[in-house]
C-alpha cells in the first residue's frame, strides 16, 4: 500500500511538473522549448528511478565510470586520462584548432592541419582535437565551419579509426543556445566532420549572461549587463533543465557521448551537474577555460573545487597556455608592437613583419589582458627561472599546465611544425618539474595573484569601460 501510494504522490507530481514547464513555455520563444514529451520522458526516470532503482548520484559512484584526471594509459609517450566521469579518454596534449585556415597572416593552411594531425595522432599518441562550429577565427575571406571540414577530410583520407581519436566541438554560445539550436547546431557540426557522433560537445560560451566570459579585465558581475533585453527578452536565457534535457537527447539518440561548458565559473558548473543529477539526465564531462602561469584563476575561484572528483567531478581542458605567444618569450626583448609605440619605427616593423598574434593590431587589441604591466613583470621573471634550469620559457609554462592537479588536458595552437615537435617533446617527458622549480613559481605567483586582470592604463575618461569595451572593474 505505502509502495502504491508513493506511486501515486510521485506520478502527480510528474504531471504537474510537465504541466507547469508547458505553460512557462507559452511566454518563450519557440526555439528555447523541448517538446513535452521527451521533458516527460527524462523527468518521468529522475523522478521514479529512486524508487525502481534508477541511478546513483555520489560524485564518482554508479553513475560515473571513475575519478577525472585518472591516468589510464600510455600511447607511444603521451599519457591519457579521465574526462570527468565519463569512458572519455584524453591525451594531455590537445590540438587546438581556433586559427586552423583562417585569414590570420601566419595561420595553418590544410596542407599544415594535415601534417599537424599526422604527427600528433598518427605519430606522438596524441589523441584530442578541440575545434568549434565557428572556427576558423578570424574568418575574414573564409566560411565559418572550415576547421571542422578539415579534420573531416583528414579522418576520411587518412582513413582513421574514429575510435582513436577524441573530437571536442562547440556550439555558439549566449542567446544562440536553445534547445532547438543545440540540435540543428550539432547536426551541422557532424556533417561537416563527417562523422555520426562527437565526443564532447560544448557550449562556447555560457547560454546566460556571466561575466566569466568577459575577454576583458572584469570578473564582477554586473546586475545591469544581466538585465539588459538581449538576455532578458522573449522569456530569457535557456534554462539550466532545457539545457541538460537537450544535451541528454542528443546522448539517446547516439549523437554525441558526453558534453561541457567553456568560459564558465563554478556557478555555472554546479548548476549544470546539479540540474542533471536531479533530472537524472547526465551530467557534463568538462568544462574549458583559459589557464596559464599568468592566469591561475580557476584554481582560485571555486572551479577548481566544484571540478574535484570529490565534488562534481569534471575534467578541465586549459586553453592559451601560452598566453597568446607572450609565455614563449618571444616578446621579451622587443615589446609587442601595440606596447612600442614610442619606438615608432620599430613598431611599424613589427607589425609589417610581426613574429606572432600580438604583433598585429587585431589580436594585439583584443589579447591585451596578456601584456598588462604586472602579466610582462611576472613574465619576466618566469623567464629568469626556465634560464636558470636550462630550460626554455615555452616548455617550463606549458610543463607547469600539464602538473596542475586542475587539469586533465592542455589545448595548445601551433602555426608550424616546429611549435608542435616542441610541444610534443615537452608532453613527453616523463619527469615532473621539481618541488623547488614549483615553489620558485609560486613565490613570483604570490607578488600578483592574477595579473592579466591587472592594470595601470585607465584613465579617468573611460568611466567604467576597459580596453576593449568590456564593463570595469
Amino acid at each position: 500500500m505505502a509502495s502504491l501510494t508513493f506511486f501515486m504522490i510521485a506520478w502527480g507530481a510528474l504531471l504537474a511538473v510537465s504541466s507547469d514547464a508547458f505553460y512557462t513555455c507559452q511566454g518563450r520563444d519557440a526555439t528555447t522549448m523541448v517538446t513535452s514529451s521527451s521533458r516527460r520522458t527524462v523527468l518521468a526516470s529522475s523522478l521514479l528511478g529512486g524508487f525502481f532503482g534508477g541511478r546513483k548520484d555520489p560524485a564518482y559512484g554508479a553513475s560515473s565510470k571513475g575519478k577525472t584526471n585518472e591516468f589510464i594509459r600510455t600511447v607511444n609517450g603521451m599519457k591519457h586520462r579521465r574526462l570527468g566521469g565519463s569512458d572519455i579518454v584524453v591525451s594531455e596534449l590537445g590540438l587546438g584548432t581556433q586559427r586552423w585556415v583562417s585569414s590570420d597572416f601566419n595561420a595553418p593552411n590544410e596542407a599544415a592541419c594535415f601534417a599537424f594531425m599526422d604527427k600528433a595522432i598518427l605519430e606522438n599518441g596524441v589523441n584530442l582535437l578541440d575545434t568549434a562550429e565557428q572556427y576558423p577565427i578570424p574568418s575574414d575571406g573564409v566560411r565559418e565551419g572550415d576547421t571542422e571540414i578539415v579534420i573531416g577530410k583528414w579522418l576520411r583520407d587518412r582513413k582513421v579509426d574514429r575510435r582513436k581519436v577524441v573530437i571536442a566541438t562547440k556550439i555558439t554560445g549566449g542567446r544562440n543556445v536553445t534547445p532547438q539550436n543545440i540540435k540543428k547546431d550539432c547536426i551541422g557540426s557532424l556533417k561537416r566532420l563527417g562523422t555520426d557522433y562527437i565526443d564532447v560537445y560544448q557550449l562556447h560560451w555560457p547560454q546566460r549572461y556571466s561575466p566569466q566570459s568577459n575577454w576583458g579585465q572584469s570578473l564582477a558581475y554586473n546586475i545591469e549587463n544581466d538585465s539588459n533585453l538581449y538576455w532578458r527578452s522573449m522569456g530569457g536565457p535557456t534554462s539550466f533543465e532545457d539545457l541538460c534535457l537537450a544535451m541528454e537527447e542528443l546522448i539517446q539518440e547516439g549523437k554525441i557521448r558526453g558534453w561541457g561548458l567553456c568560459n564558465d565559473n563554478a556557478y555555472g558548473l554546479t548548476a549544470c551537474t546539479r540540474t542533471a543529477k536531479a533530472l537524472g539526465t547526465t551530467p557534463p564531462c568538462s568544462i574549458q577555460g583559459d589557464f596559464s602561469l599568468i592566469d591561475r584563476k580557476s584554481e582560485e575561484n571555486g572551479v577548481a573545487e566544484a571540478a574535484s572528483p570529490f565534488n562534481e567531478n569534471v575534467g578541465f581542458m586549459s586553453y592559451n597556455a601560452l598566453a597568446g605567444g607572450m609565455l614563449t618569450g618571444k616578446y621579451l626583448d622587443i615589446p609587442a608592437a601595440l606596447d612600442d609605440l614610442p619606438n615608432r619605427e620599430r613598431a611599424i616593423r613589427s607589425l609589417e613583419n610581426p613574429r606572432g598574434r600580438m604583433d598585429t593590431r587585431g589580436w594585439g587589441g583584443t589579447l591585451y589582458r596578456y601584456r598588462t604591466d604586472a602579466a610582462q613583470q611576472a613574465i619576466q621573471e618566469y623567464s629568469r627561472i626556465a634560464e636558470k634550469y636550462k630550460m626554455s620559457l615555452t616548455e617550463l609554462s606549458l610543463r607547469w599546465c600539464r602538473q596542475r592537479s586542475l587539469i586533465t588536458t592542455t589545448l595548445v595552437g601551433h602555426s608550424n611544425m616546429q611549435q608542435l615537435e616542441q610541444s610534443l617533446k615537452y608532453f613527453q617527458i616523463k619527469e615532473p618539474l621539481s618541488d623547488d622549480i614549483m615553489w620558485e613559481i609560486d613565490m613570483v605567483h604570490m607578488k600578483n595573484r592574477l595579473p592579466i586582470f591587472s592594470s595601470t592604463r585607465v584613465q579617468q575618461d573611460w568611466y567604467g569601460s576597459g580596453e576593449i569595451g568590456e564593463t570595469i572593474p
